[in-house]
């Protein structure tokens, strides 16, 4: 919950705006500021302050107890101009809450962590569990100071300015180290625990079973990524309990594919009760892995639970980014994490071009020219294989008419993949226009370098003859010169003349243009491949020099 506290008129009205926009997420505290910031930094993970950062420090000073608990503050001043991450920049999460809230308010967000203020990725802030000599580590980075990367379990990391050796060092492990005084130890979530139990077991029982066992393996209990069982057991108060309190997930397997795992150590006694020869080493090795810990029974007599340890490999991560149609604005914030996550990029040069500034120092650029998309696909996924994360780009949507299908195409389930939405060109166009889209609609590419010219002209005509609006992507080029003017004939077999066409050229970049005329007018020599084409249906109306196709709802109908 985030705490928001105000002391003016002014202040209240900001902070009522986030109020309403964030429900869910804020209490508003009211009375003198100094007791309702006492009692939201008691009650609340995070605190925003509608007053003077000195007013803040001073009343916040004398409950300060611990950089790794205290709740993160953000100061925004009267005039809404400023929001000031002021301290758990990155434990209390107050250096991304200051961006949130300036992208809300309007604000400039303030952030003077070291790490943060130079590109480089907080050691606690990789959203592994972190233990050692962070802040000395982390100065390292800063100073240029050779820091060794010994990730043994080959885990996917954002770029860090390491070297082979130094006198510092960042271990990524999930064996049982003491990091020493100049080390980071990140724990990485690859170990699998499967866990069998009696009905009515005690989840100290189960707790004490599991730690133990990965003590003597000589594995942290902060690696483990989640405990597994069979689909009987999913609701055994000792086992959900014992997922609860170390934090992780419970996942569940039917009988019937726990029966499938061949084991080291089956028996007739979960067979009889549950339907499978093993539960807890079956459960844990389903999704492959190296077993580390095989089963074990609890000490208490009799033993009323199992379990058994499997170390799952790392797995690289491909991320197909959509960087929009060009303007800034409209990259979206989830595209921007993604690539201050990668290791390494992957693109078009021009794309790059677009979003060198965005990356992190240390990131890793294959970059290529037109017409080498298998290509890049194919490296992307070479990369992430061997455990990096990428971030693959494309313009627009990387879904549409882009990265995402060869990407695909080439993955097999050995990495991680995620898709990054953005706005695509048609979207874009259609927003300068006024409202073309607003009934069924289909785009359209008429570029036949892929696809037989027969199967575009066969599309064409099928929404020329269901009367869906046509957005055209690649009309036209100098080598292809005829493609357009041929799909415009087919539809004007079943339009009229005077139906609405918008054109649009480099949607949202700064030379953007963009005008309205007619299926008989328009000109294909005037639209080049840098150029989106809406052709509108029977029904889209040019209102006020605004393309708009109307939504068609039968209460539509009873208005007019």
């Amino acid at each position: 919950m985030i705490g928001l506290i105000s002391a003016t008129a002014a202040g209240a009205a900001a902070r009522d705006r986030l109020a309403a926009a964030w429900p869910d997420r804020t209490r508003v505290y009211d009375g003198p500021a100094g007791d309702a910031v006492r009692r939201a930094f008691a009650e609340c993970e995070q605190l925003v302050c509608f007053l003077a950062t000195g007013a803040v420090v001073r009343l916040i000073a004398p409950l300060l107890d611990a950089k790794a608990s205290d709740p993160g503050v953000v100061c925004v001043d009267e005039g809404g101009r400023f929001a000031v991450s002021l301290v758990g920049g990155h434990g209390g999460g107050a250096n991304e809450l200051a961006h949130q809230v300036g992208e809300l308010l309007g604000a400039e967000p303030v952030v003077t962590t070291a790490t943060d203020a130079v590109g480089l990725p907080g050691l606690d802030t990789l959203g592994l569990p972190v233990e050692g000599a962070v802040a000395a580590v982390s100065r390292a980075l800063l100073d240029g100071e050779p820091v060794a990367l010994h990730n043994e379990s080959a885990w996917p990391l954002p770029p860090l300015p390491v070297a082979a050796e130094g006198a510092y060092g960042i271990r990524v492990t999930d064996r049982l180290v003491e990091p020493s005084e100049r080390e980071v130890v990140l724990r990485p979530p690859t170990l699998v625990v499967g866990v069998g139990a009696s009905r009515g077991a005690p989840v100290e029982e189960v707790l004490e079973l599991i730690e133990s066992s990965l003590v003597e393996a000589g594995l942290s209990v902060r690696s483990v990524a989640g405990l597994a069982t069979v689909d009987a057991k999913a609701e055994e108060p000792g086992i959900v309990a014992a997922a609860e309190r170390l934090g992780v997930p419970l996942v569940t397997h039917s009988a019937e594919e726990l029966a499938a795992v061949e084991v080291p150590n089956p028996s007739d006694a979960p067979l009889a009760a549950v339907g499978t020869p093993s539960v807890a080493e079956a459960a844990a090795l389903l999704n492959g892995g190296e077993l580390l810990v095989p089963k074990r029974k609890s000490a208490a007599q009799p033993a009323m639970a199992t379990c058994a340890v499997v170390r799952r490999p790392a797995r690289g991560r491909l991320a197909v980014v959509g960087l929009g149609p060009g303007a800034r604005d409209l990259l979206t914030p989830r595209a921007k994490a993604e690539l201050g996550r990668a290791s390494v990029l992957v693109g078009l040069d021009q794309y790059v071009d677009q979003i060198r500034d965005l990356l992190r120092p240390g990131t890793r650029v294959l970059e290529s020219g037109l017409g080498a998309e298998e290509e890049r696909a194919r490296t992307a996924v070479a990369e992430a294989r061997k455990g990096q994360a990428v971030a693959l780009i494309g313009s627009g949507d990387a879904g549409v008419y882009a990265m995402a299908s060869p990407a695909l195409a080439e993955a097999s389930d050995d990495i991680d993949v995620v898709g990054v939405p953005g706005v695509t060109a048609a979207l874009a166009a259609a927003a300068i226009l006024g409202a073309p889209l607003g009934h069924d609609h289909v785009s359209i590419s008429l570029s036949d370098l892929h696809t037989p010219w027969e199967v575009i002209e066969r599309r064409v005509r099928a929404a020329a003859e269901a009367d869906i609006v046509v957005t055209f992507y690649n009309p036209r080029s100098r080598g292809r010169d005829w493609q357009l003017p041929k799909a415009l004939a087919i539809l004007a077999e079943h339009r009229e003349e005077a139906t609405p066409v918008g054109v649009v050229r480099n949607a949202s970049r700064p030379d953007e243009s963009g005008r309205l005329t007619t299926l008989a007018a328009l000109d294909p020599a005037t639209v080049d491949m840098m150029t989106v084409v809406t052709v509108g249906n029977t029904a889209t109306r040019n209102i006020a020099g605004r393309m708009v196709t109307p939504r068609g709802y039968r209460w539509q109908e009873g208005a007019e």
